[in-house]
């Protein structure tokens, strides 16, 4: 008797087990590791006042990246343009701080706490959301669990392209017009239904659909270079790394080292931060991830026109005939 099914049944068996821990390990190990780690935060007011200011955020050795600025115009311009999550301004009153919720309602509580605990306990500190969160979604919920679905389509798009035996220029055109459908629905639905997002209704259309192109096209072209092993290998790139890796729901220098900066190489990471500069920052600090995207994309859609690659289990080679026999 044949042992292949016993093969494939065993190897079933040992799959399931470790997909499951690799899952685990992606999304519950950098959420049970959140803190900072060099996260760019801003101080600001008299040369004394915040050098002493600063040394207590030095003090926490690796978790900040402090920048010092001259007033509190010059810190709500750099939280404004994404160099900095918040700033401490140092008043006569008392420290002011300045956050950023739309950039991340978590560093935003951080730096509350954070301040908080660093002045003596009678001492009042002052507030002010430079970059409020929507009121759609002041706790960016919707936004952080927005990741998961465009990857997901993203995903679904480029195997079903694939397994359909969709090539050349048809598979682009087909992939860049899922892509666009899938923009225009989420925007319907996250900007003008739910008001999570606010910024330009088409820009934040074009983001949502370039981020869903970027991940379809990754795996179709994937699927193109390696067959239907690629297609796994855009699911483990984009799902269960992308997705994790990508800090949408807290920050990616709240992420363990080197997942923060792993997730903004990946489409769902760049396209999270590009949907944050663009719909709360007027597109500050949106070229790192556009680029990110840009080259995902072609570097898909390329694989898809050019690549030669093997048929696809759903498109079984005809045998060679035999030549018939004459007498």
């Amino acid at each position: 008797m044949s042992t292949a099914p016993n093969r494939r049944a065993v190897a079933v068996i040992l799959l399931i087990p470790l997909l499951v821990t690799l899952a685990l390990w992606a999304f519950a190990w950098p959420a049970a590791r959140i803190a900072p780690r060099d996260l760019p935060v801003g101080v600001a007011g008299p040369a004394s006042a915040a050098q002493q200011l600063e040394q207590r955020f030095e003090q926490r050795e690796g978790a900040f990246d402090v920048h010092r600025f001259d007033d509190e115009a010059a810190a709500r311009t750099a939280i404004g343009d994404r160099t900095v999550y918040g700033a401490v301004v140092v008043t006569p009153q008392g420290p002011h701080l300045l956050t950023a919720s739309a950039a991340s309602p978590v560093v935003s509580q951080l730096l509350r706490e954070a301040v908080t605990a660093s002045v003596p306990e009678d001492t009042p500190v002052r507030v002010t959301d430079v970059v409020a969160a929507p009121p759609g979604d002041p706790r960016g919920s919707a936004l952080g669990a927005s990741v998961l679905p465009l990857a997901l389509a993203g995903m679904a798009a480029g195997a079903v392209v694939t397994l359909m035996g969709l090539r050349g220029a048809r598979a682009a055109v087909t992939l860049i017009g899922a892509a666009a459908l899938v923009g225009l629905a989420a925007t319907a639905v996250a900007h003008s239904w739910l008001g999570a997002l606010t910024g330009d209704w088409w820009t934040v259309a074009g983001v949502l659909a370039l981020t869903v192109l970027a991940i379809g096209s990754a795996v179709a072209g994937l699927a193109a270079l390696f067959g239907s092993r690629g297609i796994g290998l855009g699911a483990l790139l984009m799902v269960l790394l992308g997705n994790p890796f990508s800090g949408v729901t807290s920050a990616p220098e709240l992420l363990p080292e080197p997942v923060g900066a792993i997730g903004q190489w990946l489409p769902p990471g760049a396209g999270g931060s590009l949907l944050r500069s663009v719909a709360f920052f007027d597109g500050s600090a949106a070229g790192a991830a556009v680029l990110t995207l840009s080259l995902w994309t072609l570097f898909g859609l390329a694989s898809v026109l050019f690549a030669r690659r093997a048929p696809m289990p759903a498109e079984p080679v005809e045998p060679a005939r035999e030549p018939a026999l004459t007498g």
